[in-house]
């Protein structure tokens, strides 16, 4: 395999990290719209994907972060870079089938350590900036959105609710704040796959280093993430809509301003955080502003154990996946064709008990005692 052919291979793998990042993360910016029947489920996705494609194009700093921040791009080759991407695949994947809103970002970055470490040497890993850029923002983020939906769901109840049923007003200004994660979420996200093909193009000597992301680099990972986007990861969706709190019309939009306010000064600041954490931060905050909602901590304790394994999970899979990638033309094709395998396995797996748009019954108005529509098994 030539080195030409091998960037080429991993761009693709790139991208298709960034198709499963899409609808790993849809979740984030449409389940809090979709629970309250602010937007039907295909309606979602659909704006959702489009405004991830804008947003991409709003700012490159994330990806710079990426590309020159985390690792030592003169002692790893693209075979390395592969070997990560696969980690992070796999870790979100397995994540999908089991319902579990995890980071896309941290398997990222995990799969990326992983590899560089066990392939280039524990030198070639910026622990310094790992620590500053990542483990503190992933952190202090869901924090940070949580006390800030927290507050924001209180004020809504207290000032403009007061006891009433929610007003179609607050629907609208749902669909608005669900508009804005997804734009804040392009921002941030396909910013990820811009940084690792632009590392990778640097490791190939195509680009310097320090280089900002080509246009083409820009535009094709904006549109697969809004691919991904737009077909729905309906499975996390649902534990995000429903499996953490009851969730109204006031507190979904308290909820999705502030994850939005937390991703879009992220962005602007470099930070690569998770919108995973700062999403479901958000949404377990305006349960507990608003006085009457149930929090099912039991699911949140999951998350954050989820949370906890992904960098390390991820990182052993891409340094498994990156020792062997590097050992030459055929460890690479080893690397690919497992890491298909596993991902066809997956999908086979989830088509036996499937949950798309349809499964979701969107609510309507009810009379007194009627229980309203749950999920489709």
């Amino acid at each position: 395999m030539q080195p030409s052919l091998l960037v080429v291979v991993v761009v693709v793998t790139a991208l298709i990290f960034d198709f499963t990042n899409g609808f790993h993360d849809t979740a984030n910016s449409m389940a809090t719209s979709i629970a309250t029947g602010a937007l039907r489920p295909r309606v979602a996705v659909a704006i959702s994907a489009v405004l991830n494609l804008v947003g991409a194009f709003l700012s490159v700093e994330v990806a710079k972060t990426i590309s020159s921040g985390l690792v030592d791009d003169t002692k790893i080759g693209p075979a390395v870079v592969f070997g990560g991407l696969i980690g992070a695949i796999v870790w979100n994947l397995v994540t999908w089938f089991v319902g579990l809103p995890s980071s896309s970002s941290h398997a990222l970055f995990g799969g990326l350590i992983g590899a560089t470490w066990i392939s280039a040497g524990a030198d070639s890993v910026h622990f310094g900036k790992i620590v500053e850029k990542v483990l503190v923002p992933a952190a202090a983020s869901p924090v940070i959105a949580g006390l800030v939906a927290m507050l924001a769901t209180y004020l809504v109840y207290r000032f403009l609710v007061r006891g009433r049923p929610a007003t179609r007003g607050f629907k609208v200004g749902q669909i608005v704040s669900a508009s804005l994660v997804s734009l804040a979420h392009g921002t941030n996200d396909a910013q990820k796959t811009m940084g690792v093909i632009t590392l990778t193009l640097v490791t190939a000597g195509s680009l310097p280093a320090g280089a900002s992301p080509p246009v083409w680099v820009i535009v094709s990972a904006a549109c697969a993430l809004a691919l991904g986007t737009y077909l729905g990861g309906w499975r996390i969706t649902h534990t995000l809509g429903k499996g953490l709190t009851d969730i109204e019309g006031p507190q979904g939009f308290a909820a999705q301003t502030s994850s939005a306010l937390v991703i879009l000064v992220s962005s602007r600041l470099g930070f690569p955080l998770s919108t995973t954490h700062v999403c479901s931060g958000g949404i377990v905050g305006s349960g507990v502003g608003r006085r009457d909602a149930p929090v099912r901590w039991r699911m949140a304790g999951r998350m954050v154990v989820a949370w906890l394994f992904t960098l390390p999970a991820a990182a052993i899979v891409g340094a498994i996946s990156g020792k062997i990638a590097s050992l030459g033309n055929a460890g690479t094709i080893a690397v690919g064709v497992a890491g298909a395998g596993v991902g066809l396995g997956i999908y086979l797996l989830s088509r036996r008990h499937p949950v798309t748009a349809h499964s979701f019954q969107v609510p309507e108005p009810t009379p007194a005692g009627t229980e309203p529509g749950r999920l489709a098994a």
